[in-house]
């Protein structure tokens, strides 16, 4: 175990990251376990090394229901993430990982989407609050790949990410999914239209309909976006918007 607290481990550490900045040539962090050692503490290694980017890692566990499913609201869960956030110092580069928003996408897209409007018509996950600090994924290497831990549904992970790249926040690409699923190609075409249209981690959502079989949503008035089966939404689709991008249960406009 190393001691956070001990003033040389702080000392060594800050040198050792200020190494890899100045002489390696990484410019950000992945805080691993950050619930392990308190927000103070990444605050000194983050204001004594300067990353242009930081991101932690607070995985615990969503509030669930006797049914076992997770309860519409997750506020408790997500404030967890805003609180280390604020801790940390809400206006440097620190970021964690939007935990709550994966795992209501992992029961959403089980014929739930409408979980993806919360209680006050905003996203339910942590970009619903502070997007411009959420990194969404849809798994990493510890809930999905070998360890399994918490994994997206297999057959549903373009939903996921179809999710993920249209919304605010900022977000991550599994490496399995895109090297090893063959899901290069549909990926690469959603990272594509968010490109091209200036989608960023605070764009405007403005969620049209989120029911059992469908998740429609706009973002900043340039990309649509559906989840979902139900085949007939033409209707909800403003004039002058074309199919960017589809696959199975998802498409953008």
């Amino acid at each position: 175990d190393i001691d956070h607290l001990n003033l040389r481990v702080q000392k060594e550490l800050v040198e050792w990251l200020n190494w890899l900045k100045a002489d390696i040539g990484f410019d950000g962090w992945r805080f691993d376990f950050a619930k392990g050692y308190s927000a103070d503490v990444a605050k000194i290694y983050i204001d004594r090394s300067e990353p242009s980017f930081a991101v932690a890692e607070i995985w615990t566990s969503l509030a669930y229901g006797g049914d076992g499913k997770p309860n519409l609201n997750q506020d408790q869960h997500r404030q967890e993430l805003v609180n280390w956030v604020d801790k940390v110092g809400g206006k440097g580069p620190a970021t964690t990982f939007d935990f709550t928003t994966k795992g209501i996408l992992n029961v959403a897209v089980e014929g739930e989407l409408w979980r993806l409007r919360g209680t006050d018509g905003k996203a339910p996950g942590m970009i619903g609050w502070r997007p411009a600090k959420a990194v969404t994924f849809v798994d990493n290497h510890d809930t999905g790949s070998t360890q399994h831990m918490w994994p997206f549904p297999s057959d549903r992970v373009m939903q996921g990410y179809a999710y993920i790249l249209t919304h605010p926040g900022t977000p991550c690409i599994f490496y399995d999914h895109f090297f090893d699923w063959g899901l290069k190609e549909e990926i690469d075409r959603l990272v594509s239209v968010r490109t091209r249209h200036g989608i960023h981690s605070e764009s405007k959502l403005q969620i049209i309909e989120a029911d059992a079989d469908l998740y429609l949503a706009e973002i900043d008035g340039k990309v649509i976006v559906k989840l979902g089966p139900r085949y007939d939404v033409g209707n909800l689709i403003p004039a002058g918007f074309k199919v960017a991008a589809h696959g199975n249960d998802y498409a953008v406009w």
